[in-house]
Order: structure tokens, then C-alpha cells, then sequence
């Protein structure tokens, strides 16, 4: 049976969740992906009011849609982060507070504990974020870390990072770190050094965005296959590449949509990423969780984009042959 699929909520955290939640019925999808800004998930009111998330559920009952991935890209990047007035934008105004670095990422570490207790009560299974990383300026900048530098921001890492997966344990989620520039772990090789320097714990793992590997020249099909047995959950974000000979594949001050940009975030199949190998890899693997659309594409229509993203990924999943046909084929 094909994967169902979801939409991630976050590209419209402005739309009140029960406006996008029936949209995305009507588009088509199966579930959404829910994220811990706008109204769509209020950790604090889950945990603080006995009918706040039977409400919810209600809501998805209601328009038969599936929830089975809870977000908190926004907070969970400042556990780590060497914390500045960028993330104000980014956090509640009580996990900010005074914008003291180190009260931050405590209440940061505090909210993530508190989203993990808020993802139980709407029965989810996947939890997913970032972790945020001290070091990520060194990756791109001069001079380069040390080897003890490195190592001691893994440990600092495993140190913020395994409270939050007890939690996850007891409440009966995995953690689905999205590999993305910016932090701790960017490509395969960080990768292997996060989850090394938190023993292989079996809560953590990792949600698989091929976009942020496609446009760093890491290929996607590759780190499907080095990570089969962590591969939490998938987002589905396509990218072009499109340098001029003037740009760069690094990050930019330009926004999305720029033509001076050396990347774009494109609605899926309308950028540069082969899906087609990448449901053939998933297949390969195993992976039998929900495809969600991450839609961003400067260039198109949100309510168009979204609709149309919804049937590319259902006519391009399919299943994997059964064991048996092989032999046919003899």
C-alpha cells in the first residue's frame, strides 16, 4: 500500500489551524505534519488544559486526516545554538524571556521535554526538529575547529540532548532529527558523528529532507542507504540549483526567490532532485511512513503548489515489487 501523504504544516503558520486542516482535506492529503508555531500546536496549552487536545483530535477525526509526526524545528534548534537575536523571532516569548543565552537553551531543553509530553497526548509517533549546533559558523568560516572543539560540542550535545530522548522513551517517540546546514550534523559523515556520540541510542534518528543534501552535492539515495535502520520520517522538498558563474552553493543574504540566489526551493517535480530513484531507495529500506510535503516554491501560487504537490507524490509513490516476482522475471 502506498505511503500516505501529509502536509507539513509550518509553510503556513499564519493560517489558523482549522482553516489549513480543511484545505488540506480538500487538496487531498491524508494527515499533516504538526507544527509547534502559530496556532497548529501550542505546547503549553496541550499539557495545561484537559480539552485541548481531544479538540484536536476531533478536528482531524473530523476531516479524516492522520497526525502521526509532531515538529519543533523552531525550538529545538536553540538547545544547541549559540543562542543571538535571530532566534527571538523563532521561540515563544516565554521560552526567549530575557534573551540571556544560557536561560534560553534551558528553557528551550524545558519546552522540548514539555512538546515530547504534548506529542503523547495526540498519539503520535515521531517527533521531529533540529538540535541546533555551536560550531556550525566553523564549518563554513576561518579558521577551522580543532578536534577538541568539535569533540567538545558533541559532548555538550549528548549532554542537552539525552534528557530530551528519556523523555521520548517514556512517552513512546522516536526523535527525527532533520540533517540540515546549520546543524550539528549537515551531511553523512556529521551524521554518524551525532549518533556515535550518543551510542547509537535507538530513539534517535533522523528525518530525511533531500533537498539540504541535493544542493550541498550529497547524494540523498546515499544517505537512505547508510542510515536504512534510522530513517524516521521524510519530507518531501524540491530544490534548483542555478548558478550563474556569480553565485554560490552556500547559504545567501538574498532571499528565496532572488534570481541572484544559487538555490530554490521549488514545489516537487519542478526542481532539480530525482525522485524516482529516491521511492525506489525507500522501498529498498523499508521505510513505510508518510511522505510529507515541506511546499516551498517563491515562484507559485501556496494554495495551487500545495494541491498539485499533493498528486505528483501520489502518482509517483508506489510500492516495492513482492518477493516472489523476482523469479518471474527468470
Amino acid at each position: 500500500m502506498a505511503r500516505p501523504v501529509i502536509l507539513f504544516s509550518g509553510s503556513w503558520a499564519d493560517t489558523p489551524l482549522e482553516e489549513l486542516a480543511t484545505q488540506a482535506a480538500e487538496w487531498g492529503y491524508q494527515g499533516l505534519d504538526l507544527c509547534c508555531w502559530g496556532d497548529h500546536l501550542e505546547v503549553q496549552r496541550a499539557l495545561s488544559e484537559d480539552d485541548y487536545a481531544p479538540q484536536k483530535l476531533a478536528l482531524f477525526n473530523r476531516l479524516e486526516l492522520n497526525v502521526p509526526v509532531v515538529s519543533a524545528h523552531r525550538v529545538s534548534t536553540a538547545v544547541c545554538d549559540v543562542i543571538d537575536n535571530r532566534h527571538r523571532q523563532l521561540l515563544p516569548d516565554y521560552v526567549w524571556g530575557d534573551g540571556v543565552p544560557e536561560g534560553v537553551r534551558e528553557r528551550a531543553v524545558q519546552e522540548m521535554l514539555d512538546t515530547a509530553r504534548a506529542a503523547q497526548k495526540l498519539g503520535v509517533s515521531v517527533l521531529s526538529g533540529f538540535t541546533g549546533s555551536p560550531i556550525w559558523s566553523y564549518v563554513l568560516g576561518y579558521p577551522a575547529p580543532s578536534a577538541e572543539v568539535v569533540e567538545e560540542a558533541l559532548r555538550d550535545f549528548a549532554h542537552q540532548w539525552n534528557p530530551i530522548l528519556d523523555v521520548c522513551q517514556e512517552c513512546g517517540l522516536k526523535y527525527a532529527f532533520e540533517v540540515h546546514p546549520g546543524q550539528l550534523a549537515f551531511d553523512l559523515y556529521s551524521a554518524e558523528r551525532v549518533l556515535d556520540a550518543l551510542h547509537g541510542r535507538e530513539e534517535f534518528g533522523f528525518t530525511f529532507d533531500p533537498s539540504h543534501l541535493h544542493w550541498q552535492g550529497v547524494d540523498p539515495v546515499e544517505f537512505l542507504r547508510h542510515f536504512r535502520e534510522r530513517i524516521f520520517h521524510v519530507h518531501i522538498k524540491d530544490l534548483a540549483i542555478t548558478l550563474n558563474g556569480r553565485t554560490s552553493l552556500l547559504g545567501s543574504y538574498l532571499p528565496y526567490g532572488d534570481p541572484r540566489r544559487g538555490w530554490q526551493p521549488r514545489s516537487p517535480g519542478r526542481g532539480g532532485i530525482d525522485w524516482e530513484s529516491i521511492i525506489r531507495a525507500l522501498n529498498e529500506i523499508g521505510y513505510d511512513g508518510p511522505l510529507a510535503i515541506e511546499w516551498k516554491d517563491p515562484g507559485m501560487d501556496p494554495a495551487f503548489g500545495a494541491e498539485e504537490a499533493c498528486k505528483f507524490v501520489k502518482r509517483l509513490d508506489f510500492d516495492a515489487a513482492p518477493p516472489s516476482s523476482e523469479q518471474a522475471f527468470h
